[in-house]
């Protein structure tokens, strides 16, 4: 038997992701080199919420270590080894921070 849709009142559909508080997201940071021509890039990984957000907090990071980067897959990519102060600039901001990758 087929259930009727008219029983679904009031309920709200939504593919947007809701940005979580930085107290309650934990962030990885690691160090990679695959894949890319022997350079160096800094991963921030585990962001959950808004891609408009993630943006917004990539141009700051980007900004305050001078250099260039992207975000793909929920993935911050920051050029360079910027894993230390990236790691103390997210943990002022309130972020939980874990080191992947024997750091």
């Amino acid at each position: 038997m087929k259930k009727s849709k008219k029983n679904r009142i009031n309920v709200v559909y939504s593919t947007n992701q809701e940005t979580l508080d930085p107290s309650v997201q934990r962030l990885y940071i690691s160090l990679d080199r695959k894949n890319r021509g022997g350079k160096e890039v800094t991963l921030i990984e585990g962001f959950v919420g808004d891609e408009d957000d993630l943006k917004t907090l990539a141009k700051e990071l980007k900004s305050k270590c001078g250099v260039g980067g992207s975000v793909k897959d929920s993935e911050i990519i920051i050029q360079g080894n910027f894993v230390e102060k990236l790691y103390k600039l997210l943990l002022d901001k309130n972020y939980q921070i874990k080191k992947k990758g024997g750091y």
